[in-house]
């Protein structure tokens, strides 16, 4: 069984993939900001003063940690904290490990790498977009390269919309929806790439045991979907109408950039490396994903 480091494992994702890989057997070993004396197989971290001591060795590290993508206008403060706890905080863990490289170091991003790209399939093989988000995310990913030009194996998972009990973009959905005020943001002809959170840890987990995965490494659904017929399952799920349609001048007024950078960008995303690969998805399809994350 392998030992694991997983930075951000009090997240949403840190929770559910530190508790399947306890499951498997493997050791796990928490970096974490707050230092807990008492506490077993946790490391101590601090990515503003760039402190950061690692003399153990590692089969594998999980880089999760990261200024959340709070739903509402971002201030150009709130802007400089989702790039820099990115930049600074994968950097720093990235050169820890130059002269004690683990097996492999897989980095989160996300598929705002892409940009709004509306009918296009993209792959990892697609190029940087345009945007505050593909911008970041490209930051994101060359701050490993300091272990990677020294050879090691590193990956950038690029994740879209997680679907999951407790997940952030569900739970700002859920409330309007219940209240029947879905409906199409904008055209509602924007493609969603989801992916359910059971299916993105066991795509972690084969990362992990598979050494042909390296680079970029799409974690979606292969069954994207526009943003109408999302809404239009979500509604139905909820036993709720959605009739309701938000203009996209009126979207782009009350969240500012966040609108054109998440709510009415189109990104069609395609797994490419997963299906390759033969990863078999357990909820390929948005109806069943959203009635495992929705159940009670």
């Amino acid at each position: 069984m392998s030992r694991i480091l997983i930075s951000g494992a009090s997240g949403f994702v840190g929770k559910a993939l530190t508790a399947h890989l306890l499951s498997q057997g493997h050791t796990i070993v928490k970096l974490k900001r707050r230092r807990v004396e008492e506490e077993e197989n946790t490391l101590f971290w601090d990515p503003e003063e760039g402190e950061i001591l690692i003399q153990e060795k590692f089969d594998a590290v999980v880089h999760l940690a990261g200024e959340p993508f709070s739903f509402g206008r971002w201030s150009e403060t709130k802007k400089e904290k989702i790039l820099s706890s990115r930049v600074v905080g994968t950097r720093l863990l990235a050169e820890a490990f130059v002269d004690n490289p683990p097996k492999i170091f897989i980095s989160a991003s996300a598929i705002g790498f892409y940009g709004d790209r509306g009918e296009e399939i993209l792959t990892e093989k697609s190029s940087q977009g345009k945007g505050f988000l593909a911008h970041v995310c490209s930051e994101w990913e060359k701050a490993s390269s300091p272990l990677a030009k020294r050879g090691g194996r590193t990956v950038q998972t690029r994740f879209g919309m997680v679907i999951g009990k407790g997940s952030r973009a569900l739970k700002n959905m859920l409330l309007p929806y219940k209240l029947g005020l879905g409906g199409n943001l904008g055209s509602g002809k924007q493609w969603v790439s989801w992916v359910a959170l059971d299916d993105l840890i066991r795509a972690i987990e084969m990362i992990i045991k598979n050494d042909s995965f390296q680079g970029p490494v799409n974690i979606v659904s292969p069954n994207p979907v526009r943003q109408e017929e999302f809404s239009k399952i979500l509604a139905h799920i909820l036993h709720r109408p959605s009739r309701m349609t938000m203009p996209a001048w009126l979207i782009r007024f009350l969240f500012g950039v966040l609108a054109d950078e998440m709510l009415l960008a189109s990104a069609r995303v395609e797994p490419a490396k997963l299906l390759v690969s033969g990863f078999k998805y357990k909820y390929p399809h948005l109806s069943d994903a959203l009635n495992k994350a929705i159940q009670k």
